[in-house]
């Protein structure tokens, strides 16, 4: 039998090839983790919107309207002649491609009034190179500079460092980590930073609201594994094609504990 418990302590190395799967999921269950614990006079919503990349840069919509197309094979009707006997230019058959929508995903924690008081993000691979990283970073700028409380949870080991506290953190990655980064509006210049290894379960850490509220815990390992549970990540036939992305001695150690569980 498949290992349906997840055979990792902390973040699994297969997540990656299910990531907007295991995203979703993920949003959905930190929310309704910290909801129970919040002031009554605060809610947690998942936000969302769809970005359309061009050349000049990304560009971030939230749909209101959708539109569908009702004609056969996605095509309209082709121009005809209105004259008889005219000649009907024939047009070749496209080759059609099809691309799935790039959509952003987030945590807000507002006040009744709908004062924004706490960002989560999870960061996705988009969010750490190229156009995506840079619009990015300018939304994690904004948070910071209008006094809003950051958490930012990076559990992706492709790209770029991306967190707030990335240009000041010390010391080189040994192997692969997972980033909790913790940015207070009360202390924009301090970065409260959880960083722990592939082989460790993910920590609890500190959700900051506002400065008369206490902190609230949010356990991420527990959320971690009802994710494997429930979008049955077992499954994945092909587990190493991540193994580029794991340091040497990590695959002896995935290998041995995929075995240990049953895994193949």
């Amino acid at each position: 039998m498949p290992p349906k418990n997840n055979p990792f302590p902390g973040m699994n190395p297969f997540f990656e090839l299910r990531w907007p799967d295991v995203h979703s999921r993920l949003i959905a269950y930190i929310g309704d983790a910290l909801s129970d614990d919040l002031p009554s006079d605060l809610s947690v919503r998942a936000e969302e919107h769809v970005v359309v990349a061009g050349p000049e840069g990304d560009s971030a919509y939230r749909s209101d309207v959708a539109i569908r197309e009702g004609w056969q094979n996605g095509f309209p009707p082709l121009w005809q002649p209105e004259t008889e006997g005219a000649a009907v230019i024939a047009v070749a058959d496209p080759e059609i491609v099809l691309a799935s929508p790039v959509i952003e995903r987030w945590l807000e924690i507002r006040d009744r009034d709908g004062r924004l008081i706490t960002a989560i993000e999870v960061l996705s691979p988009r969010n750490k190179e190229g156009n995506g990283r840079v619009s990015y970073l300018e939304k994690q700028v904004d948070y910071i500079s209008c006094g809003v409380n950051l958490v930012e949870i990076d559990l992706v080991r492709a790209g770029l460092p991306t967190v707030a506290a990335a240009r000041a953190m010390v010391g080189e990655v040994q192997g692969t980590e997972s980033i909790i980064c913790v940015t207070r509006a009360s202390r924009s210049d301090r970065h409260e930073v959880y960083r722990t290894p592939l082989r460790e379960p993910l920590p609890a850490f500190r959700v900051p609201l506002r400065e008369c509220d206490p902190d609230v815990p949010l356990a991420l390992q527990p959320l971690i594994d009802r994710c494997y549970r429930t979008g049955r990540y077992w499954q994945i036939s092909q587990p190493f094609a991540l193994r580029n992305t794991l340091w040497v001695d990590e695959i002896e150690w995935v290998e041995q504990r995929l075995a240990s569980a049953g895994g193949e």
